[in-house]
Parts: C-alpha cells; structure tokens; sequence
C-alpha cells in the first residue's frame, strides 16, 4: 500500500517566487493598461481583460439554458404549463430509467468486447475454487464454475431499522425512494447521511416537505466541521428540515399514511445540536407521533453477504458484517478474494473499481495498490459536496501543527458569472512543510472540482504547489487556486 511523499516542498519554489516573468499578449490594444508601483521601486506593468471575459461567460450560460430549456426540459421532465414551470414525474422517471439502462447496458457490451463471460444468477460459494450459480429467474438448473481465483464484490444492502418495517411504497430505503408513483407531500428522511440527504433533497426542490430525523446532534459525522454547518445552513435555506438527537421508536402504516414515533436520543438528551431542532417531546402519551406520506429509511448501510455460503469454505464475518482480507485483498482463503462494501473502508462505488483493479492486477502477477488516503468523497446534492483526506479536527488529531485556507464561491467570477454562487473552498495543511493535508469543497461541481486535489495530493503537493498553477479564467476551479493561496501564503487574490 502507498501514501503520498512527506516532508518540506523541494527548495526551487522560493526561486520561482522571484523569478516570475510578466509578458505582454500578442494584441495589448484591446486591453487596459494598467501601472503598479511598488514598495521596491520596481514597477510592473500589468493588462488586464478580466471584465470582459466575464460578460460573454454570463451570456453564454444565459444562452445555453434558454437552449437547454427549449430542446431538452422536456426530456428531463420540466413542463410549463399554463406559462408556470411544473414538472412530469413519469418523464423524470423516464429519463433515469433510460439513464440507468443505457450504462448497464455499456457494462455488458464491455464484457462481450473484452471476452468475459456473463452468468445472470445467485452464486454461492461450494469450495476454495468453486461457485453455484442457481438461475435468477428460478427456472433451469444450476450451474457449476470452478475458477483459480474467486473475487467477491456482492456489495451492500439498507440496514434495516428495528420497528421501521420496510414495504418499498410508503417506507421506502434508497431503492424505492427512486421509484415512488408520486412525488410526496411530505416525506420524513430517517438519517443525515450521504444518501438520505441526496435523496431528501432530490424531494425537497419537487415540492414535497421534508424532514430529517437523526440520532446524533449532526449530520454528515465524517465532514469537516466547518463545511457540516454551512451545508446543513443550505438545505435548511432550500427548506429542509432538521430534527437532530432524535430517536425513531417505530412506525406503522394507516392506509396512504405513515405514523412514525419519535421520542429525544439518549445521548443528545433531546438537544437540536447543528442549529436543526430538537427531539420531539416526550410526555405522558409516550413518544410524538409524525404523520407523513413517506419515510425514507437511510440509517446506514451493511455489507451483503447473506446466501454467499462464506461458512461453507470456512470463511467468517467481522462484528461489522465485513470480509476480512489483506493487504492484497485476500482473505484467509488464498484463492478467494473480497472487495468493495464486503470489506473494511468507505462504502464508494470508485473506492471499488480501485479494489478491482488492483486485486486483478495482483492476481496476475502484478504490483497493485489503492492509496486510501486520497479517495474522494462526494455528496450529490446541490450546491455538492466533495472531500479528500483529513478534516482540521482529524489533523489536529494525528498532531500536526494545522493551517487553513478558505475562499468563498461568492468571490469567484464564473460562479457570480452564472448565478451559482453557494459555497466555499478549504484547504487543511500541514503548518511546517505546507504540504497539503485534506480539501473540502462545497459548490456546484465540487466532485469535478476536488480531483485537482486528489491529484496534488497523490503526489505529496504543497498548498503553493496549486497557489503557483495558472488556472484558466474565467472557472470555478480558480476557487481552489485561491484557497491555496489563503493557505500558503495568507493572501487570496480576490478576498
């Protein structure tokens, strides 16, 4: 396994500081001149054309939805009728279908392109060298493969909720919350995780009221602290709600309603921690009773290992429900192998396609590694929110002496430039060698945007590494070049 290069940014960048060159563009009668004097005596003579790269960004933005409104709202099920903007629920549905089809569709014609044989069906392990594979539609008999080496990659399932039962139309897990009839009048969203709150935004920005209902007193426990409470500020601004340390004591179906029981968590004592509100009150008819449309239960996902028939090639699961492995991906058993969710580490569907790769690539023969100290995180929601590496809190923690840097999207010219202005940019850096520790984005495009970040840091990257990388003007990616100059140097351009 491999993590970036430590230790202090190589000597040449002080150099570079002092050897930077102002050049003239090919045609400066088209720009504005101007002259700066500094303290040294030097001047230095600077043309600028930032404003009115500025004006064509607005308009071709402008442009481009009018377009976009004109040729595609359709398909994405966007309506205007009566000249008021509505929506088409089955076209929206429509489209994801499409959308989902299309892709798998592309993973199967990879297969074929690339020889590899494709068994539909439930495979169970029956030795070290051998799979079951019973039909998936149930008919036909099963299949025996014997294979040298056996990779498991069977992913994970909702865990379930203790007296939440799960009917997949009025409580729903992530699954049927993308297949509901109708968008809901109100929908409850039990955690404030990842998908609960992509899923519960996805509702919210269709009309429907939502509420989150979450044990601990914050959402998103994994965020760097600083970005949780902007985050949570936003979706309360795009009218979700909080109900944080707040327990679910159980819910039931009434016909087209669901009764969900809530009562104060234990641990939070009933406090609202975040700035959501609080647990609902307890008093002498017991717990508060919600009385909503849907429930959406995201409490939290469990590797799904059940029917694999681990126990048959005496392979067992951790207290977690995980396969155990190595460094090379093994389990106990040499020939079988496990990746992705089955295994210890973040549940992220690029976390395993890294697995993959590598542990083929060490089946052949081949040196392969994931670095998972640069594996980026990435909430959908919108503004998004990307992450790599370690929070100010975690850093602080593992005992580095910690700067930081921020830059807000506000102060970004393509982001006021198209009217997508929420957010901010933080970097987490080492104070002594500068070199880059973490990077929390939230912004639209933050998971375009943090790649520039797991790269840097891939490669043991400073914060002035960026700081000194031209950006192209003007990008939302500039942000990040500013909030590396906020880290290394305490002096963003344009803040």
């Amino acid at each position: 396994m491999r993590v970036g290069a430590s230790g202090p940014p190589p000597p040449h960048r002080a150099a570079r500081a002092r050897a930077i060159k102002h050049t003239s563009p090919p045609n400066p009668t088209s720009h504005t001149l101007h002259t700066h004097t500094h303290t040294n005596a030097n001047t230095h003579t600077h043309i600028h054309n930032r404003k009115n790269r500025k004006q064509p960004q607005a308009l071709l933005n402008s442009s481009h939805k009018f377009y976009d409104a004109q040729k595609h709202f359709a398909d994405y099920g966007v309506t205007f009728p009566g000249g008021a903007v509505g929506f088409d629920w089955s076209a929206m549905q429509k489209q994801k279908d499409d959308a989902v089809s299309g892709l798998t569709k592309g993973i199967e014609g990879l297969f074929k392109k690339n020889k590899v044989e494709y068994v539909r069906g439930w495979g169970t392990l029956a030795g070290p060298n051998t799979v079951e594979v019973s039909p998936a539609d149930g008919d036909g008999a099963k299949r025996t493969i014997e294979a040298k080496n056996i990779l498991i990659a069977t992913g994970s399932e909702v865990t379930p909720l203790p007296g939440v039962p799960i009917d997949e139309e009025r409580i729903v897990s992530s699954t049927g919350a993308l297949r509901l009839k109708e968008v809901p009048k109100d929908m409850v969203v039990i955690g404030g995780g990842v998908i609960g709150l992509e899923m519960g935004s996805v509702y919210a920005r269709l009309g429907a009221k939502v509420t989150v209902v979450e044990f601990s007193d914050t959402i998103c426990p994994f965020m760097d602290a600083e970005m949780r409470r902007n985050f949570q500020r936003v979706l309360q601004k795009q009218g979700m709600d909080f109900r944080l340390g707040t327990k679910v004591a159980g819910a039931r179906r009434e016909g087209d309603k669901v009764v969900l029981s809530v009562e104060p968590a234990p641990k939070a004592g009933g406090g609202g921690g975040g700035g959501g509100k609080g647990g609902g009150k307890k008093g002498a008819a017991g717990p508060e009773e919600l009385v909503v449309d849907v429930v959406l239960v995201s409490a939290g996902r469990r590797p799904f290992t059940e029917g694999l028939g681990l126990d048959k090639v005496g392979l067992e699961t951790n207290k977690r429900g995980q396969i155990e492995v190595d460094d090379h991906f093994r389990t106990r058993v040499p020939s079988i192998y496990a990746i992705g969710d089955v295994v210890p580490g973040p549940m992220l569907a690029h976390k395993a396609e890294e697995d993959g790769v590598a542990a083929v690539e060490i089946m052949a023969g081949k040196p392969g590694h994931v670095n998972y100290n640069t594996v980026p995180s990435i909430v959908y929601t919108h503004p998004e929110v990307a992450s790599v590496g370690l929070t100010e809190e975690q850093a602080k923690e593992a005992g580095h002496q910690v700067k930081t840097g921020k830059f807000s999207m506000m102060a970004n010219s393509r982001a006021r430039a198209v009217g997508d202005a929420e957010g901010l940019v933080k970097l987490v850096a080492d104070a002594k060698t500068d070199k880059l520790l973490g990077a929390w984005i939230m912004a639209a495009n933050a998971g375009e945007l943090i790649q520039e970040c797991v790269l840097a840091m891939e490669y043991g990257a400073s914060t002035e590494d960026i700081a000194r990388t031209c950006h192209g003007h003007p990008t939302l990616s500039e942000a990040v070049k500013e909030a590396a100059m906020a880290t290394s140097t305490g002096k963003p351009i344009h803040m």
